[in-house]
């Protein structure tokens, strides 16, 4: 016998084959099936259930979701102060008569650094951006320095376009508000 091992004529090969075999045997062995784990009234209540979900809900939550998705530019939009959000919102509404096919366009377009609205406008954020930082300034929630930057954007945008009545009186309060911090800061080194 020449190295098949332990005194059997094949040895490790016929092993494993006759392992194999026997798996495959006892694999296809008859064996009792059941069809549901419930039975009777049981499984009739689960199918309507079921059917339910399947036709009410799922739709539902899928519609939903689409929806949710086709939003998310808008949403990126409003968050980033991106001066065109009313034309990504445009797109999103129209993404979804499409059925989503402008969708990525208004993905990307939310992203994007509008170059070409700073040249024409002396800015790229929309007029929403500074409406809130004003009531933060007001609020007394940003610090000086935030506050004349404020200011000097705004005094930036003067300079190239007539401002809104709103951001001019934004403008003013800015004013205000500095002035007054001002006079509050030489009362409190006088004293």
């Amino acid at each position: 016998m020449q190295g098949y091992g332990s005194g059997s004529p094949c040895g490790r090969p016929f092993r494993a084959w006759a392992f194999a075999g026997s798996l495959a045997g006892l694999a296809s062995a008859p064996t009792g099936a059941w069809a549901s784990f419930l039975s009777g009234d049981a499984l009739d209540t689960m199918a309507d259930v079921l059917a339910i979900v399947v036709l009410c809900i799922v739709p539902i939550g899928a519609i939903v979701l689409f929806w949710l998705v086709h939003i998310l530019p808008e949403k990126i939009a409003e968050k980033r102060h991106h001066p065109q959000k009313d034309s990504i919102k445009t797109l999103c509404l129209l993404s979804l008569v499409f059925g989503g096919m402008l969708w990525p366009i208004a993905w990307l377009w939310a992203y994007t650094k509008p170059i070409g609205y700073r040249l024409a406008y002396g800015t790229d954020k929309h007029d929403d951006y500074f409406h809130e930082m004003g009531h933060q300034a007001k609020a007394g929630t940003l610090s000086r320095a935030e506050i004349v930057h404020l200011k000097e954007e705004l005094d930036h945008l003067a300079a190239g376009r007539k401002l809104p009545q709103e951001l001019k009186a934004l403008r003013d309060d800015l004013e205000a508000v500095l002035s007054g911090a001002a006079s509050g800061d030489a009362e409190r080194s006088a004293s």
